[in-house]
């Protein structure tokens, strides 16, 4: 990790996170004097941490999935994830700018002194609590624990923080907390409702888009580009980036040029740093193999879905014989392999055993391999996620889950692997 020293006194997002949750009275005063603006505290702390409740999102409940007890195991299928994960992180983009509104109006009711931008320090890192704890929701009712203890902190965090950076009378920072609180949870609930129900994604995104505003500053903070947050420091410039073009568009009053810039933001937030093209259903078609764990083909599916330029494909296929089926399911992210890269860079494992089975995720050959296996209905599930961006998955009843894996490797995964690096390339 190399650290650019442009804003002197800042320190690095690994050491501010650790500062915070070990030595918060300490770390608020170095935080209240630092110098900065809205679009570096977005871009070098609120952006990369805010991402993490998303991905843990989306990799519990696309890729791990939630044991019902008697039902099994349900999972959201992977645009419903997508979807959900999107509009989760957008909004808490949106929701930290406004929750920082509401602070500094609020400061001279509590005996302190506006200022938009140590409300927004407020905000942002008052919030590194419950961010941090937020990776733990992967785990069963544990996580559930660790978040509420996250947010919990967060609370206590920001009551840490309003004497320093608004100026608020240590006597006063309770109430000022609490009135703080509750305006943030109204604020919250009524922008899920309406962006829910009525404005759609397209709002959310044009609310953060006016979030950077016109403010100078380029990044001071670089991480390694392979490393965790190397990408999401990449994921986070072409947000950045694309937020800025869907601005100045919005400037023009061209609907053409809103239409394809909102296009770019939202290729952007599926994307990030490696956005492309999903694969031709022609192509995918001849991945998808005639006989299946010894069975024969009886049907297939191929199609390519789009919406403005974000492309998803999606190859099924049932194979029957001798009693028994298997279901195969090749889903190219495409457009939205950036999500699914964030899925990969988080590198989770599980290993949880039933009285009936187990179910496990695990990294192998550079691949997130997912095994799902009932021994009481015989019945197990094989995924496998390879190059960030291709997802394949056998189902069925098997005798055992090793005969589940010699089905699915009849699947050429290397040739999706030769695809996607070609496509890269080719951009």
């Amino acid at each position: 990790m190399t650290i650019d020293t442009h804003q002197q006194g800042s320190r690095d997002i690994v050491t501010r996170v650790k500062a915070l949750l070990s030595s918060p009275k300490t770390e608020w005063p170095v935080i209240a004097e630092e110098p900065a603006n809205v679009a570096d505290l977005y871009k070098n702390y609120i952006v990369i941490l805010a991402a993490i409740p998303a991905i843990a999102s989306f990799i519990k409940m696309s890729i791990i999935g939630t044991s019902v007890p008697f039902v099994g195991t349900f999972r959201v299928g992977i645009a419903s994830g997508l979807t959900t994960a999107i509009v989760t992180y957008v909004l808490s983009l949106v929701a930290i700018y406004i929750i920082a509104l509401i602070i500094d109006a609020l400061a001279p009711t509590f005996g302190g002194v506006k200022n938009q931008i140590q409300a927004l320090k407020a905000a942002a890192y008052s919030y590194t609590a419950y961010w941090v704890a937020s990776v733990f929701q992967i785990v069963p009712v544990l996580g559930i624990l660790i978040l509420l203890a996250g947010g919990l902190y967060s609370l206590y965090l920001l009551y840490l923080g309003l004497p320093y950076t608004m100026k608020a009378p240590t006597d006063r920072a309770l109430p000022y907390t609490a009135v703080v609180v509750v305006c943030a949870i109204v604020i919250s609930l009524v922008l899920g409702m309406v962006i829910g129900t009525a404005m759609g994604v397209p709002q959310v995104a044009g609310g953060f888009s006016g979030v950077g505003g016109s403010s100078t500053s380029s990044s001071d903070v670089t991480f390694d580009p392979s490393s965790p947050l190397g990408a999401l420091q990449q994921y986070a410039s072409k947000l950045e980036d694309a937020s800025k073009n869907l601005e100045q568009a919005q400037s023009s009053g061209d609907a053409d040029a809103q239409a394809k810039a909102f296009g770019n933001m939202l290729g952007a937030v599926l994307g990030g740093a490696t956005s492309t093209g999903s694969l031709a259903p022609d192509q995918l078609r001849g991945l998808v193999p005639e006989r299946l764990g010894g069975l024969q083909r009886s049907n297939i599916s191929v199609e390519r879905n789009a919406a403005l330029g974000i492309q998803v494909s999606q190859a099924e296929a049932t194979y029957e014989g001798s009693g028994r089926s298997l279901d195969l399911e090749i889903t190219d992210m495409g457009g939205s392999a950036g999500l699914m890269a964030l899925a990969g860079w988080a590198n989770f494992e599980q290993d949880r055993q039933t009285d009936t089975g187990y179910e496990r995720t695990y990294r192998a050959n550079n691949r997130i391999i997912h095994e799902v296996w009932d021994r009481s209905s015989m019945h197990g599930e094989y995924s496998v996620i390879t190059s960030g961006r291709f997802m394949v998955t056998v189902e069925g009843d098997v005798p055992n889950m090793d005969a589940l894996k010699a089905a699915a490797s009849g699947i050429d995964l290397a040739a999706l692997d030769r695809l996607g690096a070609a496509q890269a390339n080719a951009r």
